[in-house]
């Protein structure tokens, strides 16, 4: 299995005024934050948030800037989010990628829009399951108060 790449457009939504960027990115399911290089940073104007520390994938640490916001759109989808400084290439990794529900598709070695979802972008917003009879979870009162 090869590598798989894909163009995004990347834009600070700060700037509204500002052009965004296309940018050729390596999709990586085991990689898991937006990583860009400074250069496009510079261009996007885009402000430190904090710094981070990183581990690399030989297993070294490193602190980096963590800067943002950053939109990052692919086909019909976008999503908000920051990107570590760091590298020469951008790295799309596995929240931006599930944040617009997209998959890898090493087969056809492309990343595509979720072919289950391809109009609108599925999020889970709920709990994986209810809890279990005698676990610690507490049951709370809940009231409603309605004023005419």
């Amino acid at each position: 299995m090869g590598l798989i790449r894909a163009t995004v457009q990347l834009l600070n939504p700060s700037c509204p005024d500002l052009q965004g960027l296309e940018a050729t990115a390596l999709a990586d399911s085991g990689a898991v934050h937006l990583c860009i290089p400074e250069h496009l940073a510079l261009q996007l104007q885009l402000r430190e948030l904090e710094r981070r520390e990183v581990v690399l994938a030989d297993g070294s640490h490193r602190s980096v800037p963590y800067m943002g916001p950053v939109e990052v759109r692919f086909a019909n989808r976008r999503c908000f989010t920051g990107a570590m400084v760091l590298g020469d290439d951008v790295l799309l990794g596995a929240i931006p990628m599930e944040d617009m529900d997209l998959v890898l598709q090493p087969q056809l070695q492309q990343l595509t829009v979720n072919p289950a979802n391809p109009n609108l972008p599925l999020s889970i917003a709920k709990a994986a399951s209810e809890p279990q009879p005698g676990s610690a979870a507490i049951k709370l009162p809940i009231s409603i108060a309605c004023r005419p």
